[in-house]
């Protein structure tokens, strides 16, 4: 089969791989379509283990069940996680399921960016979900994505001691993909003043189209701006999805009292960063929380609301592009310029 295997953002090369074997309890999955995800271009999280066949928002059909697999038969339209937890140790019976040992220990074999995947026994057990037939693999490609950003704004309303976002005021800092579904699934459920940062003009045009009532640009942004904006106050939860240290900075400055900062994406490789810890924490009751990858529930809560239309992701989607062409998608993503959400499908 052919694969694109990474070995740098600016190197990916199609391979032939040999198509991988099944054993029992297993399935093996031809893949239709896989996103880029930002977190694929983190050359400092992956080049110390290249060569890599990378791809974890994928859909596809079912191609093969191994013996013992029930529910699933060849031609099922699916989408599948690729981190599982195990649903019976500490942190998952805590309800943090996505820091579970297992989940860090599951994954594809090998990877979305190839024509055919084999799903591991507790994959296929526990991370399948059926489409229904009015969503497309492309829409199915946002299942993942939009799981970590469910969970990751519940966990900013448990930290903030809300029922849940509606009414609230939200910044996002960055206006990339990520950026853009928490504006979108903010609007979704009901925000009050939703507030978007980016130095891409073009991005911040995208997060007016998608739900934000305002968009500034970073590098002129202030508290001022944002006080203008939103009633003279700052935001009740502000959401990090940008990893630089002026983003993060930004952050700190811009959430009110008894609000809530989320962090949602990395940022550079050992970097430390300082807290202005009076201005933060004394007198302000601010509450720091992070959030990462999503659980089986909120995959299922994902392709629900993608089934439901109220989420108009598939305008958020501006490549569509071939395996052999999936370089240009990787230098895309990078580049983050203009483009939005780029899809591979693996099987043109």
């Amino acid at each position: 089969m052919r694969a694109a295997v990474y070995y740098s953002n600016s190197d990916i090369r199609i391979e032939e791989k040999p198509l991988p074997e099944i054993g029992p309890g297993e399935l093996l999955i031809r893949v239709e379509a896989s996103g880029i995800c930002g977190s694929d271009v983190m050359e400092w999280y992956r080049i110390h283990r290249i060569p890599l066949i990378l791809g974890h928002e994928i859909a596809g059909t079912v191609e093969a069940a191994g013996e013992g697999v029930k529910g699933y038969k060849k031609g099922d339209r699916v989408a599948c996680a690729h981190h599982v937890p195990c649903g019976k140790c500490h942190y998952c019976l805590s309800g943090h399921e996505t820091v579970c040992d297992t989940l860090r220990k599951t994954n594809f074999d090998p990877g979305g960016f190839c024509e055919f995947l084999r799903l591991p026994g507790i994959n296929a057990d526990k991370g399948v979900f059926r489409l229904p037939d009015t969503v497309s693999f492309e829409e199915a490609t946002f299942i993942e994505p939009l799981a970590c950003v469910l969970r990751g704004q519940r966990q900013a309303c448990i930290a903030a001691k809300r029922a849940g976002i509606k009414g609230a005021s939200v910044l996002v800092i960055g206006s990339g993909i990520a950026g853009l579904l928490h504006i979108h699934l903010a609007k979704v459920m009901g925000a009050g003043c939703i507030v978007s940062t980016d130095i891409s003009e073009y991005r911040l045009e995208a997060a007016k189209k998608f739900g934000a009532g305002a968009s500034l640009n970073a590098g002129e942004y202030s508290v001022e701006a944002l006080r203008s904006v939103n009633q003279g106050r700052l935001a009740d939860i502000v959401i990090v999805t940008a990893g630089s240290v002026s983003a993060i900075g930004q952050a700190f400055s811009s959430v009110e009292r008894g609000g809530t900062v989320l962090f949602f994406a990395p940022t550079d490789k050992d970097r430390k960063i300082q807290l202005p810890f009076n201005e933060l924490f004394w007198r302000t009751e601010i509450t720091l929380t992070s959030s990462y990858a999503g659980s089986p529930a909120d995959y299922g809560q994902g392709l629900d609301l993608i089934a439901s239309g109220k989420l108009n992701i598939k305008d958020m989607i501006t490549h569509r592009l071939s395996l052999s062409e999936t370089g240009k998608g990787f230098k895309l993503v990078a580049d983050a310029a203009e483009s939005i959400k780029v899809i591979i499908f693996p099987q043109k």
